[in-house]
């Protein structure tokens, strides 16, 4: 039995053109997958810390090797908290809009929590080495604009959601990713439609080799 673990980053819900192209994948992979286990981590529900005070403190304390006091291990307790369904996940899907032609600020959020050293990856005089390797990985994007390469749209400098989302899944070791993109969302009900549709039927017919 596997564990797929969604990432839900969108706050808009029903609304949300990723979150309802992920759950058409969802419904797919469980059909597929019976015996698979499928969490939904929404966060727009989860309390992220920031980090800074004991949090920040108690990273510069692991990098040095030095021993962190009870406030700097409660702090780092939390992140690592944060980070096990990431790490004990077999199969990770990320649902998320474009902001700002990025990604959404609680997302943002998140990794920089928890994408800290012997959490998700390491580093030595060889370099770096993420620790999520071996995972599957699956990152729908949301885009009100078109981001082909044959349109207006400068995609390739302005496309900093699945630019960032790719350094991240290379950064921590995930190298078998998968992505699906909804776009023109912004172009009108039956853009939006057609593209909300399309993009389903692309999710439910990948979720069985997933």
């Amino acid at each position: 039995m596997a564990t797929l673990l969604h990432i839900e980053a969108s706050p808009r819900k029903t609304r949300s053109a990723s979150i309802e192209v992920a759950r058409a994948f969802l419904d797919a992979y469980r059909r597929a997958h019976p015996d698979d286990r499928v969490v939904t981590l929404d966060l727009w529900r989860l309390d992220l810390p920031e980090f800074d005070g004991d949090a920040l403190d108690a990273k510069y304390a692991g990098i040095a090797g030095s021993e962190r006091t009870p406030a700097q291990a409660a702090a780092w307790a939390r992140i690592t908290e944060l980070a096990r369904p990431l790490r004990e996940a077999d199969k990770l899907v990320f649902s998320l809009p474009m902001w700002n032609f990025g990604i959404p600020y609680k997302l943002k959020h998140y990794i920089d929590v928890v994408s800290q050293k012997d959490l998700l990856f390491t580093f030595d005089e060889r370099g770096l080495n993420g620790l999520l390797g071996g995972k599957k990985a699956l990152a729908i994007y949301a885009r009100g604009v078109d981001f082909q390469p044959e349109s207006s749209t400068p995609a390739a400098s302005w496309d900093l959601q699945a630019g960032y989302m790719d350094i991240w899944f290379r950064f921590t070791g995930i190298t078998d990713v998968t992505s699906l993109r909804i776009e023109k969302t912004l172009y009108g009900p039956d853009a939006d439609r057609a593209a909300r549709a399309a993009a389903c039927a692309e999710a439910a017919a990948l979720a069985a080799s997933f």
